[in-house]
């Protein structure tokens, strides 16, 4: 509920006054203002049903305001203290002077507006707006820390594929030197199986060459040089047989 009723009196006469709304508490208003001491400071808060009526007096003026419950007391003697700074501009020491009906009907205005001001926007309660600036720097480090961590997520990942990358680059490598292993040995066994078959190879056209397996053709000429050595030796035996005779 907003601030219904506004007023600034000197002791029980009413200067100005405004509220957008009918009711009796005009007549409250006017019955609590003989209570508020006019001299020195003061600041008081009175309950009437549902309804506070916030005083400030200072100097021989009483400023008042009536407001829900749902208004904080801060807000409610913030809107008082805002109107007695705007009085006192504009009237100097003249509100202490006789009320003018001009002065009602000027200043009645001023009240309406900050009355508004007050009940509907949030900026006007300091408390409320630092709250508010607190929350909203809050919601910033909030999402900042959301982005970081989001970001450190993506690092993460970056990490892990460059860890994975680093894995398959090293199993890559070993499964490259197995193959390679592999394929030495291959070609060792084809070189040996190469040289195998073409030992074979000769073997076999020597023994073409030879006369067959048991190489008789080339083993023959071997022989027959050892019988002719026999024949020889027989006939020399022979000669020297004859010439002893």
């Amino acid at each position: 509920m907003p601030i219904v009723y506004a007023a600034v009196a000197r002791g029980s006469t009413v200067l100005a006054e405004f509220t957008p709304n009918a009711g009796n508490f005009i007549t409250v208003a006017h019955t609590i203002l003989d209570r508020v001491p006019a001299s020195g400071d003061a600041r008081v808060t009175y309950t009437y049903d549902a309804y506070y009526f916030h005083c400030a007096a200072k100097d021989g003026l009483v400023f008042l305001c009536m407001a829900g419950a749902d208004v904080p007391q801060r807000v409610a003697f913030a809107f008082l203290a805002d109107i007695q700074n705007r009085f006192r501009a504009t009237y100097g020491g003249s509100g202490l002077a006789e009320a003018t009906g001009m002065m009602d009907m000027e200043f009645a205005r001023v009240l309406q507006v900050q009355m508004d001001y007050f009940s509907n926007d949030s900026s006007a309660d300091k408390i409320t707006q630092v709250k508010g600036e607190i929350d909203a720097v809050r919601q910033i480090m909030v999402e900042n820390i959301e982005q970081v961590l989001e970001r450190g997520e993506h690092i993460e990942l970056l990490v892990d594929r460059t860890s994975n990358l680093q894995m398959n680059s090293m199993q890559f490598k070993k499964s490259s030197k197995s193959l390679k292993r592999a394929m030495w040995f291959k070609n060792l066994k084809l070189i040996a199986v190469i040289v195998f078959i073409l030992l074979i190879v000769v073997y076999f056209i020597v023994c073409i060459a030879c006369g067959g397996m048991a190489w008789k053709r080339c083993t023959h000429h071997g022989g027959g040089g050892g019988d002719s050595s026999a024949a020889v030796d027989s006939a020399s035996d022979s000669s020297s047989q004859t010439m002893t005779l």
